[in-house]
């Protein structure tokens, strides 16, 4: 693959398909990431050589088509028979006896008795499966993610000189098998990108890249993998992923759609993951930092999480209150256990152990908290309990004009107090009464700019939680107490509460919730977990590609105290994460997905750092930290298209003016009924429920919106005017965007369209001013506007949105 078969933009700029054209030249890209459309399930489309795994091999297969009829849930159990226990099994399998096995005669028939009597039947691929198995001995396993993790030792390997950390040994010896070679080392700008994006969703300047080449130590990139954890940055590109867990958003969602104040919880998250807080503790702080002892605002504050809900307006009260607690439930399943919960609100679990009592068990602990209603918002869009969080400057001018309120001696002084707090003397003759009347209003208006921020806290009594039947929250059946799935640990001694249940999903032995952190991680670095499935670790779910690796990874994160960036420089520094992502056209054809691992990351980034990405590139960026979401423009009209009629917040969008617009994409605005339109061209979700995965599309609307999005145009104005100031503006450009220069050809396609772009726009001066937009005085707009035409081919670049 040729370097200028890599200059493809995602649509074609009218210039560049001119140029390609006048230059011959075919753009071919290794294939994007696919949509992630697969189902859920998995299965071997053949019998795999050697012994059968019944938890690998044969469960995903029950699963598929038997569980929903014999399967945990008793109220569609038939037959009384269970084939996800070792008993049921037995009851229609003989051992090393495929023929006499009942469960083989019914699979294979073709008469009325078939199984499974609805639905598509078995593959022949998945009969010869379920034959081998039997044959084998019928082997049963528990499901593999209800197990505590192993700690397997790292295997032996063809190549130990390859090897950079324990990582690598599980990668190659699962290469090894398969007789492919790992990839060779990604080149340094290359190495320094995927790493920078990695872990601040920002690119590496130019003399970052020139000064990693420069160094030639050994440690030298374990030192950018350290440097880079140490950036502020790192916070905001972590708390991107775990905001969309977290179901975050500035708006309560529904059909009104008003706005909230819930930005402290996000600036918490940003914070947590600077500070490297330990996730036990992250996640004790988030499910029940309101009940440790003497809780900080800090920790009151990162209880937000249960209050990111959308908030249901339209139901009735008892209504809400399910509805609320039910999502708390589901929230918390998907969070820490991978787990989906949700389908046994209504009826046990088809396919895992989770019967109907154990959701409402886990119902019984969120159950202790004020019910949400729509009726009993605050001029913030706030449902109580709600924090007030002053900094040390407003809580003393406060404190100070509450303490003049309440004075009564003599006139002059108070005057005098007045003057103090307010900084400007009070005019002659203002009485005590007016001085009091002017400290009131500045207090009205100090508490009004006062941020706030929804935290919860416990009912004096808890309400007693029952099922629901089919989950409807008018027909109570019996009454349960805060608990766990059998299946899973039991829940330490002591009072049942949510910090009880905090600190039993963080306990060292717990099956999930370092698996599922570790999962999420690797699909971080990687795009794609080492389970694909990250929501799902049930039966249904996608068995890991790498089994031991996934357990030695979160054996480790448990032994380190739970250390996040331990957790990253592990990854990070592997061979397996630092290979090119350059591959031969079979190879990627074969293994579209590098399940096997073979290559580096080739991974297209999220929509905010699309975005972070093409600012930065234009020297634009706002790096200020934290606040109020901030208003990008955007098409005019959208938000008034579907406003609520009343005097209701979040209805009109009024575009942030000044360098506030250009801040990160984390710092947006995020309405749930209508997120900012490029995030949703570039596949963000909308959080009204949380979600650990995005899928990536590639579209016509993504390349319509990098050319013609408000702030693409300022990116392709800011980037042109650096590409112009230097001296190889073609070189300096192409470098900005992909860390490395243009080849020969590469230049000479990119001369072509600046010299088709300047003719056009010297035969129209008056496109130059408009496309070239603000310029210095005695700028020439004409030579800009070509410039600026380059530029957003140059942001529009596969290779720009993609770190590889």
């Amino acid at each position: 693959m040729t370097r200028t078969r890599r200059l493809a933009p995602l649509l074609w700029f009218p210039a560049v398909v001119l140029a390609y054209r006048l230059a011959g030249v075919t753009p071919r890209l290794p294939p994007p990431p696919p949509a992630d459309t697969r189902p859920a399930v998995t299965v071997p489309p053949t019998a795999p050589p050697g012994r059968i795994d019944f938890a690998r091999h044969v469960r995903p297969i029950l699963s598929a088509h038997c569980f929903r009829c014999h399967g945990p849930a008793d109220d569609t159990r038939e037959g009384d028979l269970r084939l996800d226990r070792p008993d049921g099994v037995r009851r229609v399998v003989r051992p090393g006896d495929p023929a006499g096995s009942e469960l083989l005669i019914r699979v294979a028939s073709s008469g009325d008795d078939r199984m499974p009597p609805h639905g598509p039947r078995l593959s022949p691929a998945q009969v010869e499966t379920l034959r081998r198995w039997v044959a084998g001995g019928a082997g049963w396993t528990a499901h593999w993610a209800y197990q505590p993790a192993s700690n397997p030792v790292p295997p032996a390997v063809s190549r130990p000189d390859w090897v950079r950390n324990p990582i690598d040994q599980f990668v190659l010896a699962r290469l090894d098998q398969d007789g492919v070679a790992p990839a060779a080392e990604a080149d340094r700008p290359a190495l320094l990108r995927r790493l920078a994006f990695a872990l601040t969703g920002l690119p590496p300047t130019p003399d970052e890249v020139d000064a990693f080449a420069a160094v030639k130590t050994p440690d030298a990139y374990d030192r950018q993998v350290d440097r880079l954890l140490a950036s502020p940055h790192y916070g905001e590109r972590m708390a991107v992923f775990w905001l969309d867990l977290a179901r975050y958003a500035d708006t309560n969602g529904t059909n009104v759609d008003n706005g909230r104040e819930m930005w402290p919880y996000r600036d918490w998250v940003v914070r947590a993951f600077n500070r490297n807080q330990p996730f036990d503790q992250f996640t004790v702080e988030q499910l029940a930092g309101d009940l440790l002892p003497n809780p900080t605002p800090e920790q009151r504050v990162a209880t937000g999480f249960h209050r990111n809900a959308v908030l249901f307006r339209e139901a009735s009260p008892e209504e809400r209150a399910a509805q609320t607690v039910i999502e708390r439930v589901n929230a918390t399943g998907l969070t820490w256990l991978g787990t989906t919960l949700a389908c046994a609100q209504c009826h046990d679990h088809k396919y895992d152990p989770v019967t109907q009592t154990d959701f409402y068990r886990l119902f019984a602990f969120f159950n202790n908290l004020p019910p949400a209603s729509g009726e009993t918002l605050d001029e913030r869009g706030n449902h109580p309990p709600t924090l007030a969080l002053p900094t040390p400057a407003q809580q003393a001018a406060a404190d100070g004009l509450v303490a003049l309120l309440a004075r009564t001696d003599e006139p002059a002084a108070v005057r005098a107090t007045f003057t103090a707090l307010i900084g400007a003397p009070a005019a002659p003759g203002v009485d005590a009464h007016l001085a009091r009347g002017a400290a009131a209003r500045d207090l009205a208006a100090l508490r009004a700019a006062i941020p706030h921020t929804m935290v919860v806290a416990e009912l004096a009594r808890p309400a007693e939680s029952f099922v629901l039947t089919r989950g409807n929250f008018t027909a109570k059946g019996e009454r349960v107490t805060p608990g766990v799935p059998e299946f899973l640990p039991p829940l330490p001694g002591g009072r049942p509460d949510r910090l009880a249940l905090a600190r039993w999903l963080t306990r060292p032995d717990h099956p999930l919730t370092a698996r599922v952190f570790v999962n999420r991680m690797w699909q971080m670095h990687f795009g794609t977990g080492l389970v694909r499935t990250g929501d799902d670790f049930g039966a249904r779910g996608e068995w890991p590609s790498h089994p031991e690796l996934l357990d030695w990874l979160a054996a480790r994160f448990v032994e380190s105290g739970w250390d996040v960036k331990a957790l990253h420089r592990l990854i990070l520094r592997s061979a397996t994460f630092r290979q090119t992502s350059r591959a031969p056209a079979d190879r990627y054809r074969v293994d579209p997905d590098n399940r096997l691992l073979a290559r580096g990351p080739r991974v297209r980034l999220a929509a905010e750092f699309v975005r972070d990405n093409a600012l930065s590139l234009a020297g634009l960026l706002d790096p200020r930290a934290g606040g109020p979401g901030v208003f990008p423009a955007q098409p005019p009209g959208m938000w008034e298209a579907i406003r609520h009629a009343g005097d209701t917040t979040a209805q009109v969008y009024t575009p942030t003016t000044g360098p506030g617009r250009h801040r990160r994409g984390l710092y947006v605005f995020w309405k749930r009924t209508l997120p900012h339109p490029s995030f949703t061209l570039f596949d963000a979700p909308t959080r009204e429920v949380g979600t650990d995965r995005r899928p990536r599309t590639n579209t016509p609307l993504q390349a319509l919106a990098l050319m013609n999005d408000p702030t693409a145009q300022d990116c392709a104005r800011g980037l042109a005017s650096r590409m112009a100031g230097d001296r190889d503006p073609i070189g300096h450009g192409f470098r900005l965007c992909t860390a490395r220069l243009p080849d020969n050809r590469e230049r000479e396609v990119v001369a072509e369209v600046y010299a088709t772009e300047l003719s056009r726009f010297r035969a129209d001066p008056t496109a130059a001013v408009r496309f070239a937009g603000d310029l210095p005085a005695g700028a020439d707009p004409v030579p800009a506007a070509a410039w600026t035409a380059v530029a957003h081919v140059l942001l529009s670049l596969d290779e720009t949105i993609t770190a590889e």
